[in-house]
């Protein structure tokens, strides 16, 4: 894509995010219709409306982009680009009237070449309406915050605050309660906030150090990924065995080593993706 396009494409997220975070604010104080629910997750009737504002005002810039999405995937099909949309990260937070939700939104290319065709995220953007940040990030650029470029913080591991997240997935949670016991006694603090957007767009701006989540979807970690990374950390996933899910490290760049151990035992190595934005199959 030329930067003509991205700036185009970027200024088409910009507005669908302010929109879709315009509609949670309208609607924060108001009953929430849950339409679908599992034991440690909610999908609110806010967020199928959400996804389809946000659907047609990127439908509007670039019509022949399709939306892949929490709410529904209209992505199937030989699309050379797809959006990645996540009307409401953090839907149990804003639900329980927590103000610590986003929207994010990616806009991925499938690579030229290569023998799995994957997708490779080019621009990223995710909006907090509550906090009135917007983080946005394009290829061959910077990270920014509300238009002023961040960077990953420096600080070591025994300084560090992390972010942790438990995902959905069968057998997480048993495993990171006692795995956190000993990630505690190494780092200065640790953090379960529930967006993974945010906690990935905190790692760029240097108010976390790192996050690790087992079990997201590609839509969770699609536009923080790539800010993460353009603001100067690591993004690092792979592919949960049996799962559409993907354990994540990002960090500051200093403490991958230290941290990969905790994800690694819930890691299928034959199944394995690293990389910002790939396609989970």
């Amino acid at each position: 894509m030329t930067r003509h396009e991205l700036r185009q494409a970027q200024a088409a997220a910009v507005d669908a995010a302010q929109q879709a975070g315009d509609l949670m604010r309208r609607h924060w104080r108001s009953p929430k219709v849950i339409g679908q629910s599992t034991r440690h997750d909610i999908k609110l009737e806010l967020d199928v409306r959400s996804q389809r504002l946000i659907g047609r005002t990127l439908a509007r810039a670039l019509p022949d982009v399709p939306v892949l999405g929490e709410e529904g995937d209209q992505a199937g099909g030989d699309h050379l680009r797809r959006w990645v949309v996540d009307p409401i990260d953090g839907t149990v937070n804003y639900a329980h009237g927590i103000p610590h939700a986003c929207v994010s939104i990616a806009l991925q290319a499938r690579e030229p070449t290569g023998p799995t065709a994957a997708f490779r995220t080019r621009l990223g953007v995710v909006y907090d309406p509550f906090g009135g940040e917007l983080w946005t990030a394009q290829a061959g650029g910077v990270a920014r915050l509300n238009g002023k470029p961040i960077a990953v913080s420096t600080r070591p591991l025994a300084e560090s605050m992390v972010s942790l997240g438990f995902g959905n997935s069968a057998g997480v949670i048993e495993y990171l309660v006692p795995a956190i016991g000993n990630l505690a006694n190494r780092v200065r603090k640790i953090r379960l906030m529930g967006s993974a957007a945010l906690a990935l767009c905190y790692v760029a701006t240097g108010r976390f150090d790192a996050f690790l989540e087992p079990g997201l979807r590609l839509w969770d970690i699609a536009a923080g990924g790539f800010i993460v990374e353009q603001a100067g950390g690591t993004f690092w996933r792979r592919q949960l065995q049996g799962y559409e899910r993907h354990a994540v490290n990002a960090h500051n760049g200093r403490l991958g080593r230290a941290l990969n151990p905790f994800l690694r035992p819930l890691i299928a190595n034959d199944r394995s993706q690293a990389g910002t934005g790939r396609s989970a199959g």
